[in-house]
């Protein structure tokens, strides 16, 4: 599946305030380049807002794979923004989670975590999921 719905997602998150941090642009541009797309076309991306879709037919690791692709985002600049928050919140909704999932969230997601914390986490918040 493609990486773009999710860099859309990134790059709104990232121009709530009306600026990318080059802590943000670094991160998106990173997850960009795993995926196959260009400094180019990443670039292009960060100039602009995006339409919110999030693609039909997403598995529950997909759908934490952005929820907290997000959340680490959010957190990267060591600020956090109500309007980001009610962003994130949003985004959990529509990927189908409860929107109480970003209390858990906000308080366990850090920019360095090991992969047992976040398997741990994704365990956790697949109980949020609505069936």
């Amino acid at each position: 599946m493609s990486a773009l719905p999710q860099l859309k997602l990134l790059v709104n998150l990232a121009l709530i305030d009306d600026e990318v941090a080059d802590k943000e642009k670094k991160y998106i541009t990173n997850i960009g380049l795993a995926n196959g797309l260009s400094e180019q076309d990443v670039a292009y991306l960060l100039n602009q807002n995006h339409e919110v879709i999030i693609p039909q037919g997403l598995t529950g690791d997909q759908k934490f794979d952005y929820l907290f692709s997000l959340v680490q985002l959010m957190k990267i600049d060591e600020r956090l923004y109500k309007e980001e928050i009610k962003y994130c919140s949003q985004v959990a909704a529509k990927l189908g989670y409860q929107q109480e999932v970003m209390f858990e969230l906000m308080l366990k997601v850090s920019t360095a975590m090991k992969k047992g914390e976040i398997a741990s986490l994704k365990e956790l918040t697949s109980s949020y999921l609505l069936k």
